[in-house]
């Protein structure tokens, strides 16, 4: 999450280039929050970013922690147009940096290490569907693992040695897998769990803040933090908010609080 005042001092969001992506072609993208805190304590809200994000100086972390290990599993959900002939991006993800690390977001962590799942849909309503990874400020990279809607896939990222990281991407459904080490220097502060609407540059008239497909319920699940159960709290909620229409809503956490789901067009969302 970016607090309001802390927005600026992030780069802008980029995401997939609307012309080509529209026509079916894949860029680079890179996905830094724009986030804003509402009024009411512990309820946060986010231009782009709608699910759990968690800071190390939220309450009940202990002094001096960093996080090294995040991993979270969930379906790929199909991707319907939501509004005809308008093209339409989102992308599931967990990743550590690049949320508040305060609950009121006064201290904002401006690294980010990320990897997902994009869901996308073309202006003329045809789906595409891919797994990636990325390092801000860098754009993103596709994968080779295939993932259609439907199937199962957990991500895994961990600090293996110092600025030495290791990506995991398993397709559960189809026992594919993929796997990359990387170097990355990160700050550390914050981890997440998100469904998320990216900026996209490039031609008129998709340049701005993704539009939203129609995703149903996201189903997330198994998360974990420094190798532990992430223990999800409501205070790490996100709900994805744009020119005061609810776009998405996280649930409160399951009942091993290692999960929830994330319903898109809704106002409330039932727990799993």
């Amino acid at each position: 999450m970016v607090g309001v005042a802390a927005a600026a001092a992030l780069a802008p969001l980029i995401s997939v280039p609307g012309a080509a992506a529209a026509a079916g072609a894949r860029l680079g993208t890179v996905r830094v929050p724009s986030v804003h805190v509402a009024g009411l304590r512990n309820t946060n809200q986010s231009n782009n970013w709608s699910g759990y994000n968690i800071g190390n100086e939220y309450p009940g972390i202990p002094t001096g922690t960093v996080f090294t290990q995040v991993s979270g599993g969930w379906v790929v959900p199909t991707a319907k147009q939501h509004t005809s002939g308008q093209a339409e991006y989102s992308a599931s993800w967990v990743g550590i940096g690049g949320g508040c690390v305060t609950d009121n977001c006064s201290i904002t962590d401006s690294t980010l290490i990320q990897a997902g799942t994009s869901q996308d849909i073309a202006s003329n309503g045809k789906a595409s569907y891919y797994s990636w990874y990325e390092l801000i400020p860098k754009t993103s990279v596709e994968t080779s693992l295939a993932v259609s809607p439907g199937n199962k896939v957990d991500v895994s990222i961990q600090e293996t040695a110092p600025a030495t990281w290791k990506i995991d991407i398993d397709n559960v459904t189809t026992g594919k897998s993929w796997t990359k080490t990387v170097t990355y220097t990160s700050s550390m502060d914050t981890a997440e769990w998100i469904e998320e609407t990216p900026l996209v540059l490039g031609a008129r008239p998709d340049l701005g803040i993704a539009h939203l497909p129609t995703l149903g319920t996201v189903h997330f699940g198994a998360a974990t933090l420094n190798g532990q159960n992430a223990d999800l709290q409501t205070l790490d909620e996100m709900q994805l908010v744009s020119g005061g229409q609810v776009l998405a809503t996280p649930s409160g956490p399951n009942p091993k609080a290692n999960g929830f789901n994330d319903c898109t067009y809704a106002t409330s969302c039932a727990a799993p």
